[in-house]
């Protein structure tokens, strides 16, 4: 199992290096599935109740900036290294700034059997409904 989500992961950041998601963001989170995606107010309602895994997979200098709290971070390449810590008993929402890069995420783990999701929009959309970022002064780096 964990040798398809590295497949899939793999795939995945060979597509992200081959087109720049950052040149066109609003095509970027197009890609992600409707179907695997949650909205940013529903990702929150279902982090208040502890009934999901949230994964940051942005760099450390994004994650520094600001994040989700309660929100785990693995960054982008080091996704399927991880796999097997990721439970696999509550579903897992994977976030990114835009939703390109957790998206591709979500799409590999939901393949390889996981109740995995993508955050609609990324950390952009949850800070234009004004759902907290930590720390208190936290921003999303190249917003």
């Amino acid at each position: 199992m964990v040798g398809r989500v590295t497949t899939l992961c793999r795939m995945a950041t060979d597509a992200s290096s081959d087109t720049d998601a950052s040149a066109d963001p609003e095509a970027a989170e197009a890609d992600a599935s409707p179907e695997i995606s949650l909205a940013p107010e529903r990702v929150a309602e279902m982090l208040e109740r502890g009934s999901v895994q949230v994964i940051d997979v942005r760099e450390d200098s994004e994650w520094d900036a600001g994040r989700v709290a309660r929100a785990r971070h693995i960054e982008f390449e080091q996704v399927s290294a991880q796999a097997e810590s990721i439970d696999k008993a509550q579903p897992v929402v994977f976030q990114c700034r835009g939703g390109a890069r957790s998206g591709m995420v979500a799409a590999a783990f939901r393949e390889s059997g996981w109740d995995a999701y993508n955050m609609d929009g990324g950390l952009r959309a949850w800070e234009e409904r004004g759902l907290p970022l930590e720390p208190a002064e936290g921003h999303i780096e190249g917003a």
